[in-house]
């Protein structure tokens, strides 16, 4: 039973992409296909607008900061605005550059992948 029990864990993860190998995609019911659909086209509008967000946090700290003077608090308050912003727009464009890394590593095209923020197509 013990080394059943160390060979299990083994076993699985070897069987593991025979049986994704074995899927068969079928096309999406008509219902979940407009679901799917409304729901790329709620992120497409979104995600522009977050990368404006995200600069105009920034920017917004910017002015802020060369308006603040001699204020420590101020100047403290609005240098944590530009960091929230640039940490935004940072993660934003980095999980789509890692994506495109990934896209290009494994040779991968004509899957619906996006290739820029905010551009997700159908499959």
């Amino acid at each position: 039973m013990k080394t059943l029990k160390k060979i299990l864990p083994y076993a699985v993860a070897l069987t593991i992409p025979i049986l994704v190998l074995a899927q068969v995609v079928t096309p999406l019911p008509s219902g979940t296909q407009s679901i799917v659909t409304n729901i790329k086209n709620l992120v497409n509008n979104v995600i522009p607008i977050l990368l404006i967000i995200g600069t105009v946090v920034f920017l917004w700290g910017v002015i802020l900061y060369l308006t603040a003077g001699a204020d420590e608090e101020k100047r403290a308050n609005a240098r944590s605005l530009m960091i929230y912003g640039l940490v935004g727009l940072f993660v934003m464009v980095a999980v789509w550059g890692i994506v495109n890394v990934l896209v290009g590593f494994f040779g991968i095209t004509g899957t619906g992948i996006p290739e820029r923020p905010g551009d997700i197509r159908e499959i």
